[in-house]
């Protein structure tokens, strides 16, 4: 009876090995498709590629409408590529776009290179770059604007209370210091003494004598004189006083 069961185990592994390899062919598995990216966006491109075990390379590749031949796209800060295995016969080979650009626009494809030295590509898969969602675009103003304001906040607050310290200083009371200053004047020039009166002869009769009057003439002199200078005109001179003249004729 082991050996019943034991032939029907081998039995069954052998159909099921040659269903396998008989369903395993080689080939890129890739979809035609289309898409609209507005720039600054991001694209996942992926095809997937039945090896069935066996060596194999694989990469992506790009061509512009102007461009007639293909170029290999390669790792760069907008686009990466990764390669995902999905089974033991089954590889992922995926395209990213990080940040779209205009540049980007084209027709991308798998490229496969077979162990045998054989190239395969699969179907094409055009991008087209629009132009950038203004909705996106009010989101990362407003975003910077907070951002911004929530920096530039600590830096007013800090010259507000800066500020108001120094109007407090200015607005204490101070002490106000009166000094005597003493001006020293230069000397003003003496002035001249008043004038003499001149004395005057009148005639006069024998049998009487006439004092003549005495006249004086007073002059105003406005003058300012500072008191160190006026204290040494004191010291330098006396008033003068007025002298009488008179005459006495005897007959």
């Amino acid at each position: 009876m082991y050996d019943y069961l034991l032939c029907a185990i081998c039995y069954v592994w052998i159909l099921q090995t040659g269903f396998c390899d008989e369903e395993c062919n080689q080939g890129v598995l890739a979809r035609r498709g289309a898409y609209d990216v507005p720039a600054g966006g991001s694209l996942s491109l992926s095809c997937v590629v039945q090896h069935c075990g066996d060596t194999w390379t694989g990469t992506w590749m790009w061509k512009n409408s102007t461009y007639e031949k293909f170029s290999t796209v390669k790792e760069s800060a907008r686009h990466r590529l990764t390669k995902e295995t999905l089974s033991a016969n089954k590889t992922q080979l995926v395209l990213k776009l990080l940040r779209a650009d205009p540049l980007d626009e084209g027709s991308y494809q798998c490229s496969v290179i077979w162990a045998a030295g054989n190239t395969e590509q699969g179907h094409l898969t055009t991008v087209n770059i629009t132009a950038a969602v203004l909705s996106q675009r009010i989101l990362w103003h407003r975003v910077l604007i907070c951002a911004g304001a929530f920096l530039c906040f600590p830096i007013v607050v800090g010259l507000a209370h800066c500020l108001s310290s120094e109007v407090k200083h200015q607005l204490l009371p101070m002490a106000t210091l009166y000094t005597a200053v003493e001006r020293n004047l230069p000397p003003s020039a003496p002035q001249p003494p008043p004038r003499r009166p001149v004395p005057q002869k009148r005639k006069t009769t024998p049998n009487k004598a006439v004092r003549p009057k005495q006249q004086q003439n007073i002059e105003v002199v406005y003058a300012d004189i500072s008191q160190d200078a006026l204290r040494e005109q004191r010291a330098m001179r006396e008033p003068t006083q007025s002298t009488v003249y008179s005459s006495v004729r005897f007959p």
